[in-house]
């Protein structure tokens, strides 16, 4: 008992470490997978279109909390688990992608435009 009284910061200390070492553990079990990822990289670059087409050139901070809004409700579960800087970095790689089908895409170029397709 003297034992407990004299080091109790040290048994503090152990707890508070094996305590953080189970949330690290946690998270890092909770972490999403590549498939998973890769799912979210395509469904990005839908949201990113999308923001594109709605808000328009210029609004690179809106679009970005536009996607980010979307992301939270579409996928929760990793929003909780992916910091915001890369989610960021994703919706760079999207953005990135969609510039690509906007240059060799003429379908694409109308759809961002808002232009109708008459057939």
């Amino acid at each position: 008992m003297k034992f407990m009284t004299e080091n109790w910061f040290v048994i503090v200390a152990i707890i508070a470490l094996a305590t953080s070492a189970g949330f690290t553990i946690y998270k890092f079990a909770k972490m999403p997978s590549d498939r998973q990822l890769n799912k979210v990289r395509e469904w990005l670059l839908y949201a990113v279109t999308v923001a594109e087409k709605e808000l328009g050139a210029g609004t690179g901070k809106l679009k970005l909390r536009y996607v980010y809004d979307m992301f939270v409700q579409r996928f929760g579960w990793i929003a909780e688990v992916i910091t915001f800087e890369m989610f960021s970095m994703m919706v760079d790689e999207a953005l990135d992608k969609m510039k690509d089908m906007l240059d060799k895409n003429e379908a694409v170029q109308k759809l961002v435009a808002g232009e109708e397709e008459s057939e």
